[in-house]
């Protein structure tokens, strides 16, 4: 069990990594409005829901006891990210404000992820 949640914990990880590298790729061309949303932030949003969810299962089914309001909190936040996403996938050239608030909400997963206890 603790072999398939640590893949599945680095499967997680794979997705911040396309989602988080996917903005940064996109932070020279903010500037100068030609951002866009890539696949690679779809395909890693995606992956983070799919795993996240993965996980949740797994902890519950190993026993773990969860934080609700942790995982409630991060899952609302990558529904917005994945809906932002998802939705301005096709548009040639997307706001700074969207795609900064994928960045912002991005990031601010990341740290509920780590410093919440």
């Amino acid at each position: 069990m603790d072999a398939t949640l640590h893949a599945v914990v680095g499967l997680h990880i794979i997705g911040i990594a396309a989602l988080l590298g996917g903005f940064l790729a996109q932070m020279k061309l903010i500037g100068a409005g030609d951002a866009r949303m890539s696949p690679a932030m779809l395909h890693g949003a995606l992956t983070m829901l799919v795993t996240g969810i993965a996980l949740v299962g797994l902890n519950q089914a190993d026993g773990n006891s969860l934080d609700n309001v942790k995982i409630g909190v991060k899952t609302a936040l990558l529904v917005v990210i994945l809906g932002l996403v998802y939705v301005k996938r096709d548009e040639e050239k997307v706001p700074a404000p969207v795609i900064g608030a994928v960045g912002l909400l991005t990031t601010a997963n990341i740290f509920i992820a780590v410093m919440w206890t």
